[in-house]
């Protein structure tokens, strides 16, 4: 059998294996309240967000947002709940109508399912629930980060069934769209999850945040936390990256169809995913529980009992502070731009990102210094940029040289060919056009009377106008 020990190295060198023996151990009643503590986390942020992205988005507008539910309008979330449970649901006559209402369930459970393996605190340091030790964490797995993974993937069902079954074109396109757009931005991210993975020596999200009890994985691995914070805008469908559902091109999207507490259940599933890939960031990239440096140095206690769970919180709630900054400030973009950035720039930088990763684990392992794995990795780039670079030469060249053939072999373009104007085709150029005289050197000239260029009269008509 494979030596999992030697599998699982931690990122200071010491080889070690996750310990994983203090989940499962709880009462089925202490489960059941972690388990509605995660649900009721959930929703009250997402509750939470939603009037908070209101105020913001109002605020960079230069408007007051919303200000009659409750005390500042905290309440108006709710209020939007409530209204949309009231209002009628309508089913379209040609919908698929098992699909039709089970695609909301399926794009929402997926996106709860998700928050049962993050960490909100540390598991070593168990705390008292009616008398009960336990973990701050609803469970952990080996392989926690592909169980992430695998929910998420799950969830884009919902939205492709949603736009299927409504019997409607633009529902399709907008479903399509959602498809395309999250499966290429999940191969980016899985490349930036495995970085994380080489460098912790563990899939399970505890000892991850173990890991970074140094160093922070965001310094560590800075391209991966970027590439993880683009690709995680375009898995929840957020603006700029919000194409599933432009209303300019396709009227609503994926959910075009839907009413009352179906389309609710779409809005929910938004913004629980954008609470998961937060919390997902904060756990893999920002410490998970942790408290910042300046905090954590100061104060020993900030890492114990229920204090975890303030700087998890307030960590999502920044990241959710920059879902909202980006949607007030960026425009959509078009749709073959998006689908460029993820397979033309994303995947690749994230491929040679974790060949990098990679490697630099190697060197270590071989126990070689950080100056000398410093100018391995510099000469490689650098051998790499010049071999780009000669290619580019090349390619250049060769590029001039088959278009001067082409050019050469090419038979004069004439464009009023067969009587008409026609544009010219690829390849071919319309002829010089005849360049006027500058406006200083034009004169009148009178009817009949010749040019001042030429030798005698003009239209071949006599000197005397016959």
């Amino acid at each position: 059998m494979i030596d999992l020990a030697h599998a699982a190295e931690a990122h200071h060198g010491v080889l070690a294996l996750e310990d994983l023996s203090m989940f499962g151990r709880d009462p089925w009643w202490l489960v059941l309240i972690k388990a509605v503590f995660c649900f009721a986390f959930l929703m009250l942020t997402v509750l939470f967000s939603i009037v908070w992205e209101r105020k913001v988005v109002a605020w960079m507008q230069l408007r007051i947002g919303p200000n009659r539910h409750g005390p500042w309008g905290l309440l108006q979330s709710l209020a939007d709940g409530m209204k949309l449970m009231l209002k009628e649901d309508v089913v379209v006559k040609r919908a698929d109508k098992v699909v039709y209402v089970l695609a909301p369930i399926v794009a929402a459970i997926p996106a709860f399912m998700a928050i049962a393996v993050i960490p909100f605190g540390p598991a070593g340091n168990e705390v008292s629930i009616f008398g009960q030790r336990t973990t701050m964490q609803l469970t952990d797995l080996p392989i926690a980060v592909l169980y992430l993974l695998a929910v998420a993937s799950v969830g884009i069902y919902g939205l492709v069934l949603a736009g299927w079954s409504s019997g409607s074109t633009y529902p399709l396109l907008g479903g399509l769209r959602s498809c395309a757009q999250m499966i290429s931005y999940e191969i980016a991210m899985g490349a930036a999850f495995a970085s994380v993975f080489l460098y912790s020596g563990s899939m399970s999200t505890s000892a991850i945040v173990d890991a970074q009890e140094d160093r922070w994985f965001v310094l560590l691995l800075p391209v991966s936390f970027l590439i993880y914070i683009v690709t995680m805008v375009g898995e929840v469908n957020r603006a700029p990256f919000d194409m599933p559902e432009s209303e300019g091109d396709l009227v609503g999207g994926f959910n075009t169809e839907y009413s009352s507490i179906k389309f609710a259940m779409f809005m929910l599933a938004e913004y629980v995913n954008m609470v998961t890939v937060s919390a997902v960031a904060v756990t893999l990239f920002l410490g998970g529980w942790r408290a910042p440096y300046p905090v954590s140095a100061f104060w020993e206690g900030a890492n114990h009992g229920w204090w975890p769970m303030l700087w998890f919180v307030l960590k999502v709630q920044l990241l959710l502070f920059f879902f909202i900054w980006l949607r007030g400030t960026l425009p959509r973009v078009r749709y073959d731009q998006l689908m460029r950035l993820g397979w033309k720039v994303l995947i690749p930088v994230s491929v040679v990102w974790l060949m990098l990763v990679a490697t630099v684990r190697a060197l270590r392992n071989e126990n070689y210094e950080f100056q000398q794995i410093v100018l391995y990795v510099a000469g490689a780039v650098i051998a790499v940029l010049l071999l780009s670079l000669v290619a580019d030469v090349f390619r250049g060249r060769r590029e001039k040289e088959a278009e001067a053939a082409r050019a050469a072999e090419a038979e004069p373009f004439d464009p009023m060919a067969g009587g008409f104007p026609v544009p010219p085709l690829p390849g071919q150029e319309l002829p010089p056009v005849p360049r006027r005289r500058p406006r200083g050197d034009r004169e009148l000239i009178a009817s009949g009377a010749p040019r001042p260029d030429s030798d005698g009269p003009q239209d071949g008509k006599e000197a005397d106008g016959v």
